[in-house]
């Protein structure tokens, strides 16, 4: 389970989160909805540890994480996958070069990155691109290399941030089934930020709707989207 205890962030001049307290079960899909400039991005860099919260603290089961420095921190990061909205994929390097760069950089031998690239590129269904260049790519394809590419290093939280707002309606349900797909067979909890309320129906199980940096209200997908008690929820919901 990870754990937000009171989090704030504050950059010069804006308050970004204020006292933001989440519990975010083992093996879920997760998602944090609101509008833009709610908050959303800087709690995903909070919770995945690319930025220290100003107070309060983050907790992996009962480790706090969100003190640890060097190499440790490091580890722990490698136990997490980042998929982004702009793919933030290597245009120099085919489809196997992108999933095999992470694992390059973990000194995984050359056979062992083969192997893992082959059972990723099948497991996200372009198997057949392992050669071809991101220009060559559809966004759906470039998405689906940059799952496989977050998935290269067994990662046991799975980060989206925006995953889907650069494609089009068709490929946004393709890319959510593959998401829930990975996420059942690989039993991996799955961290989930968007605007797109109709993402978070589609796919997840739990939502926290955060407005302005605070959390206004938690619970599961069906309890948010049946009986808003916001106005934050209700403005998403009825858009």
């Amino acid at each position: 389970m990870i754990v937000l205890k009171g989090v704030c962030k504050a950059y010069p001049g804006i308050t970004v989160l204020q006292n933001v307290n989440i519990e975010i079960p083992d093996k879920t899909i997760f998602g944090i909805i609101g509008k833009s400039g709610a908050g959303k991005s800087t709690l995903l860099r909070i919770t995945s540890l690319l930025e220290k919260p100003d107070s309060g603290e983050v907790f992996y089961d009962s480790e706090r994480v969100d003190t640890l420095q060097g190499r440790i921190l490091l580890e722990r990061r490698r136990k997490m996958g980042m998929i982004f909205q702009n793919f933030n994929l290597l245009g120099s390097r085919s489809a196997a070069g992108n999933i095999a760069y992470p694992l390059e950089i973990a000194g995984m031998q050359k056979k062992q990155i083969s192997r893992r690239v082959d059972e990723l590129l099948e497991m996200v269904d372009i198997k057949e691109k392992r050669k071809a260049r991101m220009s060559e790519l559809s966004g759906g394809q470039k998405q689906r290399v940059a799952i496989a590419r977050a998935l290269a290093a067994n990662p046991q939280v799975l980060f989206c941030d925006e995953a889907t707002s650069s494609l089009d309606p068709q490929t946004t349900r393709s890319i959510l089934a593959l998401i829930k797909d990975l996420h059942s067979r690989l039993a991996i909890t799955v961290f989930l930020i968007t605007h797109q309320m109709e993402v978070i129906r589609e796919v997840c199980q739990q939502v926290v709707v955060l407005e302005k940096g605070v959390s206004a209200e938690y619970g599961t997908v069906s309890e948010i989207f049946d009986t808003p008690r916001t106005q934050a929820a209700k403005d998403l919901i009825h858009g």
